[in-house]
């Protein structure tokens, strides 16, 4: 299963999300994507739904009512990608902050390196951020050794958000069992599949801050990951 899906959770992103789909379309390695949107009322979703007949066998949507979280996000895509022959799915956001030419390099890990699951990694190499406020970038790069220190896991962005699966690594994780639903949902996955044994590999990338559109972040979000982290600590994985 060689096929390659990109999950992109949206949710007010009308400003950027016809680019970027074209952007990931226009790669080489015939990437698939799958849009799950929260309700947008700014006409995501409908912009989705104009393209799909330009991309009738490459571009999907799933609609959900209000916004849910990007932890459950994911999960629905993960299991709408595991019902078909998708054998890489990746994480990304809408925004332009990942490169979705650096999508091939996430891929080429797993696919030739033999990585189970390939984190395209804005701290394996130093900091390597633009655009974002420094108190955002160390509270950031601190969650991360946080996570390292607590979890004993070595990776150095555990919160990534730009991920490629190998579909071994998602069927055998229990995905109704994952608890974290904001950004302590990436920390989840990725020590997860640390902890059943799978391979990690970091690939270095530039996380640039968006341009268009508002940023979902908050203080909550930290919270649940701070608190998270202790409680995956106990948990056992079978």
């Amino acid at each position: 299963m060689d096929a390659k899906l990109v999950i992109i959770p949206t949710y007010n992103e009308i400003e950027n999300i016809e680019a970027i789909i074209r952007k990931v379309f226009s790669l080489e390695g015939g990437f698939h994507i799958l849009v799950i949107d929260d309700g947008s009322p700014d006409g995501t979703a409908a912009a989705v739904k104009a393209l799909m007949a330009e991309f009738p066998a490459r571009l999907h949507i799933i609609e959900r009512s209000g916004k849910q979280g990007l932890g459950t996000a994911y999960l629905t895509g993960f299991k709408w990608a595991l019902e078909r022959d998708y054998g890489f799915i990746f994480e990304m956001d809408a925004d332009f902050s990942h490169n979705p030419d650096d999508l091939l390099r996430l891929w080429k890990a797993c696919a030739e390196d033999g990585a189970d699951v390939a984190i395209g990694s804005r701290y394996c190499h130093g900091i390597s951020v633009v655009d974002w406020p420094l108190r955002r970038i160390m509270m950031s790069y601190f969650a991360s050794a946080y996570v390292r220190f607590i979890l004993g896991i070595k990776i150095f962005d555990t919160t990534a958000g730009f991920v490629c699966y190998t579909r071994k690594v998602l069927e055998r994780m229990n995905l109704d069992d994952v608890r974290m639903k904001g950004y302590g949902f990436q920390i989840e996955m990725k020590y997860t599949a640390y902890r059943l044994g799978f391979s990690l590999q970091e690939v270095p990338i530039i996380f640039v801050n968006r341009q268009k559109g508002t940023s979902k972040m908050s203080s909550g979000i930290f919270g649940e990951a701070f608190w998270g982290v202790l409680k995956l600590k106990g948990r056992r994985f079978r």
